[in-house]
C-alpha cells in the first residue's frame, strides 16, 4: 500500500464529516466521527482523519476568514463539498507544513473530481492555487517555475 493512500482516505473522510456537520449545521459528535470512519478505518490514517476534523471544526473562524482572500462570495454561499474542501486544504495549507504545496492542492482537486459539483474541481483548484500563492509562497513560487521551465 502506498504511503500517501491512508492519508488520502483520511481526507475523504474528513471531508464527509465536515459536510456532515455543515449540512446539519452542527458540531460533530464522536458517534458521528465512528460512523464516518467505520467503513475506511483499515484503509486509513485514523490518527490524521482526528487531527484534520478537529482542528478544522477548532479552526474554522481563521480558515473562513483566510478564505476570503480567493473566494469570490461569502463562504456559506460555496456549494457544502466545495467550502468543505476548502476549509480543509487550507488546514493543511497552515498546520501541517510537512505535507507538501502540490500534495495539498493536487488531493483537494481529486476530492472535488470524485465528490463535488461537475465544475467543482476547477472552482477548487482556483480557489487554492491563490491561497498557495498567500500561505505557501516558497512551495507556490518553487512550484510555479518548476511548471514554466517545461
Amino acid at each position: 500500500m502506498s504511503a500517501g493512500l491512508p492519508r488520502t482516505h483520511a481526507r475523504r473522510a474528513a471531508v464527509q464529516a465536515l459536510y456532515q456537520a455543515l449540512v446539519n449545521q452542527q458540531e460533530l459528535a464522536q458517534d458521528e466521527l465512528d460512523f464516518v470512519t467505520a467503513e475506511n478505518s483499515d484503509k486509513m490514517d485514523l490518527k490524521y482523519f482526528t487531527t484534520l476534523v478537529k482542528g478544522v471544526s477548532k479552526e474554522i473562524s481563521f480558515i473562513d476568514s483566510e478564505l476570503s482572500f480567493a473566494v469570490d462570495r461569502a463562504i456559506a454561499s460555496v456549494d457544502p463539498v466545495e467550502s468543505s474542501i476548502l476549509r480543509l486544504a487550507v488546514y493543511e495549507f497552515v498546520y501541517c507544513p510537512e505535507v507538501p504545496y502540490r500534495v495539498v492542492l493536487n488531493e483537494a482537486v481529486e476530492l472535488a473530481k470524485t465528490l463535488g459539483g461537475e465544475q467543482g474541481h476547477k472552482y477548487v483548484n482556483g480557489v487554492l492555487d491563490k491561497m498557495g500563492s498567500k500561505l505557501r509562497a516558497v512551495e507556490y513560487k518553487s512550484a510555479k517555475s518548476k511548471r514554466s521551465k517545461k
